[in-house]
C-alpha cells in the first residue's frame, strides 16, 4: 500500500458533476492510513504542475480524478519527473469518455475505483507515446492521438455543452462529416514502411477505444512495446457515414479505405495544417500551421494501478 498519496481532482469533469462525486468519496479517502492530500485544478494544464509537484514532494501514488483529459495532464506531469522518482498513477474515472480507464480494466463506479486505487495492489508498467512537433514542442499521450478528422471531432465536442459522453462525440462526428471534410496529402514513415496518400484521418492507438465508444484498434494493448496506426483514406461523406457504425463495432478494418499497422516510430508530414488531439486534449486547432510531427513509443515508462 502506498505511503504518501496525492489526489488531483478536476472539479469541472463530467460537465461539473465531478465536484459532487468527489465530495461523496471523502469517507473512503479518510479511511486511508497513510498521508493523503487533495488538490483541485483551477485552469488548463494545472494538473500537470500538481502531478510534478506531488512527485517532487515524495508522493509514491498520484490519483487522477476526472476524465481522459485529467489523466492526460497528470501523466504528462509525472513523465517530467526522472523515472527513479516517478510515482505510480491511479485513476478514478469521473469524466465523459474514460477511455484510458477502460483500457486499464477499471470500474466506472467512482467509490470502488478510489478504494482500488488507494490499495494499489495491481500496479503494472505501461507504454507511453511521445510526440515532438517541428518546433520542438513535446507532448506525451497514454491512449490515442488523432490527426485530422477525429481531432476536429474533439474540437467540436468541446463546444457541445448540452450533451455528454458518447452522444457528445457522436454529435461532433456528424458535424465534422458535413463541415470539415478536408483530406490532406501526407507522407508517412514508420520503422518498417514508408508511403504517401491522401487521408481524412490518422490515429495512433496505445489503447483500443476513443470517444467513449469508438473501437478504433480493438487489439491494441498498452504494455506490448508497440502502437497501432489507423488511417482513413480520402472517401466521400456518404462513405464516412457508412464507416461510423463500423468504428463503433471495431469492424472497420475489413474496408479497403482503412489502413492499419504497428510501429515504434512514426513520422508524418502534410501539405495542410495538422489538427491534433492527444487523449482528447486539443494540441493544435483551427489557425495552426503545424505540418510535421514525429512520434515514438516509450516502453514500460509509467506504472499505473490496473483494474
Amino acid at each position: 500500500m502506498p505511503r504518501k498519496v496525492k489526489l488531483i481532482l478536476n472539479p469541472m469533469a463530467d460537465m461539473g458533476r465531478a465536484w459532487k462525486t468527489a465530495n461523496d468519496l471523502r469517507p473512503i479517502a479518510q479511511e486511508f492510513e497513510g498521508e493523503l492530500t487533495w488538490s483541485g485544478t483551477v485552469y488548463p494544464t494545472h494538473a500537470i504542475e500538481l502531478a510534478r509537484q506531488a512527485a517532487e514532494e515524495g508522493c509514491d501514488l498520484v490519483v487522477a480524478m476526472g476524465g481522459d483529459g485529467t489523466v492526460h495532464e497528470v501523466m504528462n506531469g509525472l513523465m517530467q519527473v526522472p523515472e527513479n522518482k516517478r510515482p505510480a498513477m491511479g485513476i478514478v474515472p469521473i469524466g465523459s469518455g474514460n477511455d484510458f480507464a477502460y483500457s486499464m480494466g477499471l470500474t466506472q463506479k467512482a467509490a470502488h475505483a478510489l478504494a482500488h486505487a488507494l490499495k494499489a495492489e495491481n500496479v503494472k508498467g505501461i507504454d507511453i507515446g511521445l510526440m515532438t512537433d517541428e518546433h520542438g514542442r513535446r507532448e506525451y499521450f497514454d491512449n490515442t492521438l488523432g490527426i485530422g478528422f477525429d481531432a476536429v471531432v474533439t474540437i467540436r465536442s468541446h463546444k457541445l455543452p448540452v450533451v455528454k459522453g458518447f452522444l457528445m462525440y457522436l454529435t461532433a462526428v456528424i458535424q465534422t462529416i458535413f463541415l470539415n471534410h478536408n483530406p490532406a496529402k501526407v507522407q508517412i514513415e514508420t520503422d518498417s514502411e514508408k508511403w504517401e496518400e491522401s487521408v481524412l484521418m490518422v490515429t495512433l492507438c496505445n489503447g483500443p477505444r476513443e470517444g467513449g465508444g469508438f473501437m478504433l484498434s480493438p487489439g491494441s494493448k498498452n504494455d506490448d512495446g508497440r502502437m497501432e496506426f489507423v488511417t482513413v483514406k480520402k472517401v466521400s461523406r456518404a462513405m464516412m457515414f457508412r464507416l461510423v457504425p463500423e468504428f463503433m463495432k471495431g469492424t472497420h478494418m475489413r474496408f479497403k479505405q482503412i489502413r492499419m499497422g504497428e510501429f515504434t516510430k512514426f513520422n508524418l508530414s502534410s501539405d495542410r495544417p495538422l489538427y491534433i488531439h492527444a487523449d482528447g486534449e486539443i494540441f493544435t486547432s483551427f489557425g495552426s500551421n503545424l505540418r510535421r510531427v514525429n512520434f515514438e513509443i516509450l516502453p514500460n515508462a509509467l506504472k499505473v494501478v490496473k483494474g
